[in-house]
Parts: structure tokens; C-alpha cells; sequence
């Protein structure tokens, strides 16, 4: 989903107004499944869109989030990550390269939460994989 009307509808869909600022972030998440920050966001859209600050892309990020069009990502203290991709999936994190991979939801307890004692009611759940990824196990090599 990469052109500007599906993203737009996508927006709607989510209970969003669509606007300059709101499509580009949007449209740059669905793009670019690389798990961005708001840093990696806001410099990449900044020459596209002049009006954009990074609180403008925070706070749409937030919205995104609120109203399920996006998620966001715990991985280390310092700052969060964002996520389009809203099936069920975890996250490997390389601890050598920084980047964050989607790791597909294999199994039924990764998927739901059926195994949940009664009672419990679930907002969000959020697995991360640490470790090295291929690439850089490869380079180190």
C-alpha cells in the first residue's frame, strides 16, 4: 500500500483526518518497514514537506497509534520505535547493527491469548527477539 489514496483510505479507515502532514508519516510507515523513529521520519519527509516539524511528527505518530494504525516499539530506553505492520508478529532486535526485523506469528500462543487464565484481559502484547541477525553474523565471520 504505497500510493497516496490507499493511504489516504487507510487514514479513514482508522478514524483519522487525513491531512498533508498525516499522509506523509503515514504513507513513509507504510513504506518504509524499517521500524523508523521519529529522527529517521521527520528527516527523511522534512524536504517533502516543509510544514513538518518533529513534535508535528510525534504527535501524529501518537494518533496513529491511538486509533490502531500503528504501533509502538519498546525495543531499547532511549527512544521508540514505529510499526505499520499491525498482524501479529514479534520483533528481533540485532544488538550489533540496530536493525529490527518482523518475525512472523507461528504459533496459536503467539497469535492470541487464549492460554490466558480467565479474567484477564489483554491491550497489547509485545515480544522482542535480542540477539545478531544473519548479516552481521556473517560479517563477523
Amino acid at each position: 500500500m504505497s500510493n497516496k489514496q490507499d493511504t489516504y483510505d487507510y487514514l479513514l479507515k482508522h478514524g483519522i483526518k487525513p491531512s498533508i502532514q498525516r499522509l506523509a508519516v503515514m504513507g513513509y510507515l507504510l513504506e518504509h518497514r524499517t521500524h523508523p523513529a521519529v529522527d529517521e521520519i521527520y528527516n527523511a519527509l522534512k524536504a517533502e514537506v516543509p510544514t513538518l516539524s518533529k513534535t508535528t511528527v510525534y504527535n501524529t505518530l501518537r494518533l496513529l497509534v491511538d486509533n490502531g494504525a500503528a504501533m509502538m516499539l519498546h525495543i531499547d530506553e532511549t527512544k521508540s520505535y514505529f510499526d505499520s505492520n499491525m498482524e501479529p508478529h514479534a520483533h528481533f532486535y540485532c544488538t550489533q547493527c540496530g536493525r529490527i526485523y518482523d518475525i512472523p506469528a507461528t504459533t496459536r500462543r503467539m497469535r492470541n491469548s487464549a492460554d490466558l487464565p480467565q479474567g484477564f484481559s489483554v491491550a497489547e502484547t509485545e515480544l522482542t527477539f535480542r540477539g545478531v541477525c544473519p548479516h552481521c553474523e556473517e560479517t563477523k565471520a
